[in-house]
């Protein structure tokens, strides 16, 4: 167990100082900079203020310098400065996260209640009416662009109650809270749900023809404790994998429907940093998502070894 924990938390470490390097210097090879984008807007260049602007930033010191200055300041909880918003990083990225993270949350609770059963019963039910009901509308959930829906819900909302679910200030109640993050995560939600339905109903498939399956058949266990005890746990395996994708995904792929829903999220805010050249919030938040993704390849590890006993931790 040590010895498992000692090996992940080293792969993690590298892979993030590895992300790091790999987000910085990215940055600094697409062309322009803010300085840039701030003199080609304003119509004019003039040398001497366009270099203490850039001395200002710290964008006139060598490139391990600036890197070094980023890593340090993570490493006592100082994100840096916004160069476009003139203020702590910190600041504009922390109220962001809770939201892109109750979203993501919210996505793929709405995805695993509704695509784990989906796929469990249309196994079970194979090649019956429920069994092509099922699938027909996994298809439609995989066909169907998220934010074609979104906006579909939007219109619906609107003709038929007359709100919007438009994301315009916090929400003060449950009922707000349900119709500005509640919504948008079933939108989003629905298409995952369909992957993980087809998925589920593939492995579970597979695991009801095995040999130990139809022995606890032959022996005359119930249908339910055969389906829900022997075969769908050892089915969750590739379904618990692709689950921890989709999760990892949705914090920094949710750019469309926040854009849609008017959501300040993580994924819109990132987007707006990288076209202004922002480098302190756009390293940050990079470095946030990959932190997310290693996290997440993590708990799905953990989950293996509680799903299946015969996997050494090693």
């Amino acid at each position: 167990m040590k010895t498992f924990l000692v090996h992940r938390v080293l792969l993690m470490s590298v892979t993030l100082f590895g992300m790091s390097v790999l987000i910085f210097v990215l940055l600094r090879l697409a062309p322009g900079n803010i300085v840039d984008i701030l003199f080609e807007s304003a119509g004019y260049v003039d040398p001497r203020d366009k270099a203490a602007i850039e001395r200002e930033l710290g964008m006139d010191l060598p490139y391990h310098v600036q890197y070094l200055t980023w890593i340090g300041g993570l490493m006592q909880g100082d994100l840096g400065k916004s160069y476009r918003l003139e203020t702590k990083a910190i600041t504009v990225i922390a109220p962001r996260i809770p939201v892109t993270l109750q979203l993501a949350v919210g996505a793929i609770l709405v995805a695993v209640l509704l695509g784990i059963p989906a796929g469990v019963i249309s196994a079970v039910r194979q090649d019956t009416g429920l069994d092509y009901v099922l699938r027909v509308i996994s298809l439609s959930g995989l066909s169907m662009p998220s934010f074609w829906l979104a906006l579909m819900i939007i219109l619906f909302m609107v003709h038929t109650f007359g709100v919007s679910p438009i994301y315009l200030q916090a929400p003060r109640g449950i009922g707000e809270y349900l119709m500005l993050i509640g919504i948008p995560a079933a939108a989003v939600g629905f298409r995952s749900s369909a992957l993980i339905m087809r998925l589920t109903r593939s492995s579970m498939l597979e695991v009801m023809r095995q040999d130990y399956v139809r022995t606890a058949r032959a022996k005359g266990q119930t249908d339910n404790r055969v389906n829900y005890h022997h075969a769908l746990k050892n089915a969750m395996l590739p379904v618990v994998t692709v689950i921890g994708i989709e999760f990892a995904f949705l914090i920094g792929g949710l750019v469309i429907t926040e854009t849609v829903f008017n959501i300040p999220g993580v994924a819109r805010f990132l987007v707006q940093a990288i076209l202004y050249r922002d480098y302190p919030i756009v390293q940050n938040l990079v470095l946030f998502i990959a932190m997310i993704v290693v996290l997440v390849n993590f708990a799905v590890d953990w989950m293996y070894v509680w799903l299946d006993p015969r996997i050494r931790l090693s």
